[in-house]
């Protein structure tokens, strides 16, 4: 069935959750792990999409600037890819790690979105099928290749839920029910310029943690063993929508090659055109040893993770890394027609044009009202973060209350940051200008009247 959605169509007919909803969420309650998470903040159950837009059980249309945590990069049912992967459906939907057509033509595609001088060594492993997964071979591959062990995260950095990659995560809550993650990891600072954890003005920001970096890892007693890698999101995502400034990623790439320790940027998130570069790392002009990619893969959501990396690195041995659905037809079927879209519909400069928009109005509003702090991200990977304007706090109170009241008007947000105090804008990647204006006309609204709100009723502090 053709879902027609055509803007500017918004309809929140029913309060949230509404009946066949609210039925839906009470089976998941009974059913489903309690670990589940976006159905308690964003309480409807979906029917289907298409494009920008989703619709519930109960008929209720929603813009959609989630778009699956970002796997959605032509946003949902784009006619190309879903006739690409139909097609692949009746020739072969799984092979293993044996060789295919549509898995070269795929690999392919992803040498030429790589920079040449990556392109020139690269060489890949196709993995399960979350982002997580690339982490974990990853990690396989660095310390196999360097015969050592220890690991370097950074600060507010999110690699994923399983078990290895918990432990390069920053956040702490979801490891303090956990005994003995991956051992030897360590953390650094983020140069996380609106909030620097080593002080000093956003401009100092990158240098410091920087030099900060370049202490810990040449100081013979810093109690940090040389690292089989370093790992970063050029843009953190979870975190916050934190941009790594291209002064410190350049710093880091000197740093770990003069040091012969494998740099691995997380472009899970990143990727695929997200920040206006196909990925984030080109911005800053370096070629890293390893690039993680999943989410935007596989097109249409289709699940599957890859590794790029340096051929120096490719000491490991037949099996060294398996998993059964590292060979998904249907994702690369699918993932390659989307590629061919964004090339043959400049959707990078899309990205690039509709990324400035949504800044230059998120700045406007920021300008307007006190409860914005900071608007950040590059091309559609954007941030706001929201604090209490009497003493500079992040406020996640408030941006779980921006993201419901967007949800009871018709938009569908993510938060992040430390405490949920960032809203996150994620939209299809070749969202209209229409689309773009009309969720940002609903965000607006929701800002101005909670702020107009705290203004009434004053925000009340301990004395």
């Amino acid at each position: 069935m053709t879902l027609e959605l055509v803007p500017p169509i918004v309809r929140v007919a029913s309060p949230l959750p509404g009946p066949q909803s609210a039925a839906l969420l009470e089976r998941q309650s009974r059913h489903e792990s309690n670990a589940r998470s976006y159905p308690r903040r964003l309480p409807i159950a979906l029917r289907r999409g298409r494009g920008s837009f989703v619709e519930d059980v109960d008929g209720n249309v929603f813009i959609d600037f989630l778009t699956g945590a970002g796997v959605l990069p032509l946003g949902h049912g784009h006619a190309t890819v879903v006739d690409a992967a139909k097609a692949q459906l009746d020739l072969l939907t799984t092979g293993l790690d044996f060789p295919t057509q549509v898995k070269y033509d795929f690999l392919d595609a992803h040498l030429a979105l790589l920079p040449q001088p990556f392109r020139e060594h690269a060489r890949f492993q196709f993995c399960g099928p979350a982002g997580a997964d690339a982490v974990d071979a990853a990690l396989k591959l660095c310390k196999t290749a360097t015969g050592r062990g220890t690991v370097i995260a950074f600060h507010g950095a999110f690699h994923g839920s399983t078990h290895s990659a918990l432990a390069l995560t920053g956040f702490v809550a979801p490891k303090e029910p956990l005994a003995n993650l991956m051992p030897g990891v360590h953390f650094l600072p983020f140069p996380y310029a609106y909030r620097c954890p080593l002080g000093g003005s956003p401009s100092e920001c990158g240098q410091r943690c920087l030099a900060y970096a370049e202490r810990v890892l040449r100081d013979p007693a810093s109690g940090i063993p040389r690292p089989a890698a370093v790992l970063i999101e050029p843009v953190q995502g979870e975190g916050g929508v934190i941009p790594a400034s291209g002064e410190f990623l350049r710093g880091l790439r000197r740093l770990t090659a003069e040091l012969d320790i494998p740099l691995i940027v997380d472009e899970i998130q990143s990727g695929y055109g997200r920040t206006g570069n196909w990925f984030a790392f080109e911005a800053a002009g370096i070629t890293p040893d390893v690039v993680l990619m999943s989410k935007a893969a596989g097109g249409i959501g289709m699940p599957t993770a890859l590794v790029a990396y340096h051929e120096k690195l490719d000491v490991w041995a037949p099996a060294a890394h398996t998993g059964t659905f590292r060979g998904n037809q249907v994702a690369f079927a699918a993932g390659l027609a989307a590629i061919t879209v964004m090339r043959e519909t400049d959707v990078l400069g899309n990205v690039a044009v509709q990324g400035a928009y949504a800044r230059e109005r998120l700045s406007e509003l920021a300008a307007e009202i006190p409860v914005i702090g900071d608007v950040r991200g590059r091309g559609l990977m954007l941030g706001v973060e929201l604090i209490d304007p009497d003493t500079g706090a992040p406020d996640g109170r408030l941006g779980r209350r921006v993201q419901r009241a967007a949800l009871e008007n018709g938009l569908i947000l993510e938060v992040g940051g430390r405490g949920g105090e960032v809203v996150r804008l994620l939209p299809a990647l070749n969202v209209e200008r229409s689309t773009l204006s009309q969720g940002l006309d609903i965000l607006s609204d929701v800002l101005r009247r909670e702020a107009h709100a705290r203004v009434l009723v004053p925000a009340r502090h301990p004395a």
